[in-house]
């Protein structure tokens, strides 16, 4: 959610990879591996966005300029539809971030390690976000 291609996900990808490398001796333990790992890539993958936003726009060369078929995968990105995914995209990064967790079916407590809030703050926020993207589809 947080790059517009494949060759920005895979390269956003490595540099997690990186960073979680890097940083373990620092982990303390005081949360799960997996929460701390949802942290640490959060961060980065926020920080390259802001990064991003503040290069010039180029233009990029896409699949159809070498006639390369699509490869089928299951990931997050590719199993909503466009409409929801754009819509997510119009929420801000913090909403944005706590509903890719939510999709990715992370749990409230889990949620809540990961972006710094309480448990019950988490439901709000989602019931909350959840009525905005409802606004959003179906503006009526």
């Amino acid at each position: 959610m947080y790059c517009d291609d494949r060759d920005d996900r895979e390269d956003l990808f490595q540099e997690i990879v990186l960073q979680l490398w890097k940083s373990y001796s620092g982990f303390k333990g005081d949360a799960k591996v997996s929460t701390w790992m949802y942290r640490v890539a959060l961060n980065i993958a926020i920080t390259r966005l802001k990064k991003t936003k503040r290069r010039p726009d180029t233009q990029r060369l896409g699949r159809d300029n070498f006639n390369i078929g699509e490869v089928a995968n299951h990931r997050l990105d590719i199993q909503f539809s466009v409409e929801l995914q754009q819509a997510i995209n119009m929420l801000n990064r913090f909403d944005r971030a706590l509903m890719m967790l939510y999709l990715d079916e992370k749990s409230y407590s889990d949620i809540g390690d990961i972006m710094g809030i309480s448990e019950s703050n988490v439901g709000v926020k989602i019931n909350r976000i959840k009525n905005r993207l409802k606004s959003i589809l179906n503006p009526s």
